[in-house]
């Protein structure tokens, strides 16, 4: 099925252009030039660059976009990033396109179900090497997205600043936790591109759901990122972000504002993070409200780390927050 245009803002936990009539923190998302058309068909290989092609898992949903786009870096000898679900589907699809190449790296930028899983049916087909930061972390917190892979183990453990080289290309890899502990980005020297994971996502903001996902760790990837001199971001879901220091100040913006949009909740006499999620996501579709809170806990534990917020015990889900104390 050839998709275009595609009408998905009930899946984004942040539309654009939306106003807020029940918080004195407005039109906080309007300033991100999210990005939502993409021409594509499912199980089809599209050249996106010299360097670059594109297969998409026909596996869309409220956190997945279109499906998951899976990289093939490369002429002749390439790298794979993200090999995607274990859908069979889109396997046989990235096996056909693969066939008379040697794929020297499978690469991973995370560990969730959307992610990572098919990289054992590329592995078992070419004999390709697994590349990762290392194994999911830790904690739950991923029932809201896809789920976390918790099978998944790299063959080689790949560190912030390693580089991995093929025949005409060249890929740096980058830690970047928030999303994930074990988020990966990869700067492609040769094309001055960055493939950004879900930690930049050109269609929808970033869920960040404790304890693996971490604010604050996310916020500092976002400031590492916003001064990288790549040109261009591609992420594993929707299209490319063509100015991304421009798009990733915007989702720093987005993030301290959506901080003091909790400050006004509390300030209010709002404890609990369900009655927040309720006036701060009440033109967002509910089916994506259990995503939202675990964003705001995230927030919040950031908060109450610096000091802008207090909480009753550990905070969680469940926990009453309150502002700082005088």
């Amino acid at each position: 099925m050839s998709l275009g245009s595609h009408n998905t803002t009930q899946y984004s936990l942040c539309p654009p252009g939306r106003r807020r009539t029940q918080s004195r923190t407005t039109d906080i998302a309007a300033a991100i030039p999210f990005r939502r058309a993409l021409e594509f068909s499912y199980g089809v290989c599209d050249t996106l660059s010299p360097l670059i092609r594109r297969v998409i898992a026909e596996n869309p949903g409220p956190f997945t976009f279109h499906g998951t786009g899976t990289y093939i870096v490369g002429r002749g000898e390439v790298a794979v990033i993200d090999a995607g679900p274990d859908l069979e589907s889109h396997v046989a699809a990235l096996k056909r396109e693969l066939e008379g190449e040697t794929v020297s790296h499978l690469l991973v930028t995370h560990t969730h179900l959307d992610h990572s899983p098919a990289v054992r049916h590329l592995k078992e087909a070419s004999g390709a090497k697994t590349y990762g930061f290392g194994p999911h972390g830790g904690g739950g917190g991923d029932e809201v997205e896809a789920g976390a892979d918790r099978d998944f183990m790299p063959d080689v453990t790949l560190g912030d600043g390693d580089v991995i080289e093929g025949a005409g290309w060249t890929l740096e890899a980058l830690h970047t936790p928030g999303h994930t502990s074990n988020h990966l980005c990869f700067a492609l020297h040769e094309e001055n591109a960055l493939f950004s994971g879900d930690h930049v996502m050109g269609w929808s903001t970033t869920v960040v759901s404790p304890p693996d996902g971490d604010m604050a760790d996310y916020m500092a990837s976002l400031a590492r990122l916003s001064l990288r001199p790549e040109t261009v971001f591609w992420p594993t879901h929707g299209p490319a972000i063509d100015a991304p220091g421009e798009f990733t100040s915007a989702l720093i913006d987005h993030r301290g504002a959506r901080e003091a949009e909790i400050a006004e909740c509390l300030e209010d006499g709002l404890t609990r993070i369900p009655d927040m999620v309720r006036r701060m996501y009440a033109d967002v579709d509910p089916v994506l409200h259990g995503a939202a809170a675990r964003s705001v806990l995230a927030h919040l534990i950031h908060m109450v780390r610096t000091g802008r917020a207090a909480c009753t015990g550990a905070p969680s889900g469940a926990g009453e927050f309150t502002p700082p104390a005088d």
